[in-house]
This record gives structure tokens, C-alpha cells and sequence, in this order.
């Protein structure tokens, strides 16, 4: 599991309720042109905990925080204008990244400006800076659709002059009753977990998270630990993204995708980064 202006200045009071970098929309020609602490102390975290933001004022140096109240925060982006190919069928917009009434949504819909043979546009959102050991969070409500991902999770590779590293959290919309875990050290993938949720994740907003330690990466939902993973673990500092997308060529994990009720949408509440000390 990669920028972004304006259009009539009467559209400006409504600059943050859609699009990604101030909150307006983009036209098919700018489409075109585009281009805790401590372990110990997570293991407390309550479930009443889990659901409360986090303050916005005074993000420390080295954390990381993003809230949606007042459209796109400071040091975030969204991919614009290319597509990762293989088993990706879309082409990142960032009309697919908009904000209202104080969520961050990420939306699959036919693309305007179809190119390359992908006929569908989703959207992507990423830290600028890159993180290390520490509790990643996010409060969001996947999209229940055939073919579809909606994800948070931490990425680096060679765009980046970086080996591929990365740490999964992923619902597939076939089934959101279940969270996938995965994650690629150099490259090498094929730790894939699948955690039974007890409830349907598009149905309510829900905090989900993983620790990532040196020898170890531990995933939680709403607070209690869920799964761990301890064998080649990454260790190259990565982004932290979210992105929507319908796959391709990938019917056996996704099934086909589903058309039928695009525009599909993931929605967000905040994300947060706390490094260990």
C-alpha cells in the first residue's frame, strides 16, 4: 500500500468542506496537469480512551497529528494525478481526498480523465515526514463493496530511495466484519493475519492502531490487543497514508469489484503518531 488550488474566489467560503490540499475541487484539466510510550502503558488504554481525539494544540516535536475539522492539516498531502498499476485500478486524485462536517472522506468514483486503460479515480492521504518505532492510531469507518480496500498504514520504498517497508492495517469491503495485519520487510510480504472484529466496521467509527517495536509489532482495536507479530520486522523509517481503492486481478482476496454504487467512501476522524521514548 501517493499534490495539490483554486477555482472562483466565490467558492472560497466553502474551501473546506472538498478537496485535499485547501479543500477545493479540481477540474478534469487540473486532473490532467497533475502530476504508549511504553508498551505497558498502551496495554491500559481503555475503550472510553480509544474514542476520545486527540488535543490539537501543542503536537510535540516527533509526533504526528491529524484532525479534519478544519479541512487538510499542516504536513499532510494527497497523491495526485498517477496510479501504482499492477492490481491498483485506480488513478489517485486529490477531488478523491475531501473534507466535511469534520471527517476526512477518501473516495472511489469513475474517474473524470480516464488514462492507461483505469477507469476509476480513489484517493490517498500521507504524512510528509517519515516515522519510526511508536503507536500508530486512527479513528475511521471502512467502505463495505465488493473489491475494494480501505487502509492505514505506514509505507517506504524505492520512490523514497528506500527499501520497501510497510505495516498494514487493511479492510477488504467484502467482508468488514474482519481487519487484515500484514506487513513487507525489503520487499517480502506473506504475514497476513485476518482478526475476527465481532462487529461491522462500517457501522460506527472505531479506533485501530499498532505498535511498532524494534522486535516487535502489536496490533490493537479500540484499545485491546488484538495480534502480534515478532519475525523480520521492518526497520526503515515510512510515511504514515490511508488510501481507497478497487482492485484488479485480485478477485480470490477482494472479489470482483462492484461498480454498481460508486462513489464508494472511506471516512476518517484523526490520526495519530507517538513515539517510544
Amino acid at each position: 500500500m501517493k499534490q495539490l488550488s483554486r477555482i472562483l474566489p466565490l467558492l472560497l467560503a466553502a474551501a473546506l468542506l472538498t478537496g485535499c490540499s485547501k479543500g477545493g475541487d479540481t477540474s478534469a484539466a487540473e486532473q490532467q496537469s497533475a502530476i504508549s510510550t511504553t508498551e505497558a502503558a498502551s496495554e491500559a488504554v481503555t475503550d472510553k480512551a480509544a474514542e476520545v481525539a486527540p488535543p490539537v494544540e501543542a503536537i510535540p516535536e516527533g509526533h504526528a497529528y491529524a484532525e479534519f475539522t478544519s479541512g487538510m492539516p499542516e504536513g499532510w498531502e494527497c497523491a495526485d494525478g498517477w496510479t501504482n498499476g499492477s492490481m491498483f485500478n485506480v488513478t489517485w486524485r486529490r477531488r478523491n481526498v475531501t473534507f466535511n462536517d469534520g471527517r476526512m472522506q477518501l473516495i472511489i468514483d469513475n474517474d473524470l480523465t480516464p488514462s492507461a486503460d483505469i477507469p476509476y479515480a480513489g484517493g490517498e492521504f500521507r504524512s510528509r515526514e517519515f516515522y519510526g518505532h511508536g503507536r500508530y492510531e486512527v479513528r475511521m469507518k471502512p467502505i463495505k463493496n465488493d473489491g475494494v480496500v480501505s487502509s492505514f498504514f505506514t509505507y517506504t520504498g524505492p520512490t523514497d530511495n528506500n527499501p520497501w517497508d510497510e505495516i498494514d492495517i487493511e479492510f477488504l469491503g467484502k467482508d468488514t466484519t474482519i481487519v487484515q495485519f500484514n506487513y513487507f520487510t525489503n520487499s517480502q510480504g506473506g504475514h497476513e493475519h485476518i482478526h475476527e472484529l465481532g462487529f461491522d466496521a462500517t457501522e460506527d467509527f472505531h479506533t485501530y492502531a499498532f505498535e511498532w517495536y524494534e522486535d516487535k509489532i502489536i496490533w490493537y482495536v479500540d484499545g485491546a490487543e488484538v495480534y502480534r507479530a515478532t519475525e523480520n520486522l521492518p526497520v526503515t523509517e515510512s510515511k504514515i497514508m490511508m488510501n481507497a481503492w478497487c482492485g484488479e486481478g485480485v478477485d480470490g482476496w477482494l472479489n470482483a469489484f462492484n461498480d454498481a454504487n460508486v462513489p464508494l467512501t472511506a471516512e476518517y476522524e484523526w490520526v495519530r503518531f507517538t513515539p517510544f521514548e
